[in-house]
């Protein structure tokens, strides 16, 4: 089954309509009913004390608006969702997360593009409006830095196979752009089909640890000294985690795969237009310059991350975006391989 993979240069486009309403999300009527709700329930996989507890400090000073958040990764934060709607009591009003199409084919999400998404790229929001972007993931190796001294790390796909890692590497055996089956995805978009199947066989003898946690976690597993190398891991989590000390460090290797995270507005919720209030927020100059401060990675070209090698360029460090509906194309396929050749 042949993959159709879509490069994205840099160059912002001019957002046009696609036949969905481009309300201003930020007027003084959504303002106003926006606070009559009083409050917000978010649901992310954000890390909290990185990015959603001051961002949700930030948006209650700025509105008044009190907001409740809860982080989990991103099957658990779909399966909630699903489960609230089939009870008919939606309690979440806003969410991030990589699985907003298989919301919207359940017929789960309101369609919304906030005014701020319309000074973004045209790739960084949905043009049917059922998501918007907020930040970008690049996936890329990570190591710790006392077991694998710097200069000795593996960098490139082949360099993987070498002996001397076998039994020392682990990634998230969850079905997610960051997970073995994201990796899989990355060699298959770079090496083809054949080629690329063949060296995922050879990769399997290297007894790869497939850990049932969010990326995050695995990293975490990787500075602890539980295994050498990460795969398929956040490159700014290292960043962050070497910021604070750890032994943490990450690897540009070639192509690196790029997902956006998105926000997106359940049906039924219970504060509609809070949750669009905090989306709006997310996407604006303020909310993009506080991912960057938490060493995320906006997606606004005009607020580059603070370590700007991160972002891939296209020149010095490529990458292969993918948006959420490819990746809700592309994922049960990789799993099933991951499932064949690595379980």
């Amino acid at each position: 089954m042949s993959l159709r993979w879509i490069m994205r240069g840099a160059v912002a486009l001019l957002a046009v309509g696609w036949g969905v309403e481009m309300s201003s999300a930020a007027d003084q009527a959504l303002i106003d009913a926006a606070k009559k709700e009083g409050s917000v329930s978010w649901y992310t996989a954000l890390i909290v004390n990185q990015f959603a507890r001051p961002v949700a400090e930030a948006f209650e000073k700025k509105y008044g608006i009190k907001v409740d958040y809860v982080r989990a990764n991103a099957g658990e934060t779909i399966l909630r969702i699903q489960n609230e709607a089939k009870a008919g009591r939606v309690m979440v009003d806003v969410f991030d997360s990589f699985g907003a199409p298989q919301l919207e084919k359940d017929g789960m999400l309101t369609s919304y593009t906030p005014e701020n998404a319309r000074r973004l790229p045209q790739e960084f929001y949905d043009p049917k409006g059922f998501w918007t972007a907020s930040n970008l993931y690049v996936l890329t190796p990570g190591f710790n830095t006392d077991l694998v001294p710097k200069g000795s790390e593996p960098k490139t796909f082949a360099d993987l196979l070498d002996p001397k890692w076998r039994g020392k590497m682990a990634w998230s055996s969850n079905v997610s752009p960051a997970s073995g089956p994201g990796f899989i995805g990355l060699v298959l978009g770079e090496m083809g089909e054949e080629k690329g199947m063949d060296y995922l066989r050879k990769l399997a003898g290297q007894r790869i640890a497939g850990i049932p946690l969010a990326a995050r976690q695995v990293l975490d597993q990787v500075i602890a000294g539980e295994y050498s190398i990460a795969l398929q891991i956040f490159n700014n989590h290292t960043v962050i985690s070497k910021a604070q000390g750890a032994p943490s460090d990450w690897i540009m290797m070639q192509p690196a795969l790029v997902a956006l995270s998105v926000f997106s507005l359940p049906k039924n919720a219970p504060h509609p237009n809070a949750g669009k209030l905090l989306v709006d927020y997310i996407v604006s100059e303020e909310g993009q310059k506080a991912f960057r401060d938490a060493d995320y990675m906006p997606v606004d070209p005009n607020v580059p991350p603070r370590d700007a090698s991160l972002r891939p360029d296209g020149k010095t460090f490529r990458a292969r975006y993918l948006t959420p509906d490819e990746l809700d194309q592309a994922l049960p396929v990789w799993g099933k391989i991951y499932n064949d050749i690595f379980r």
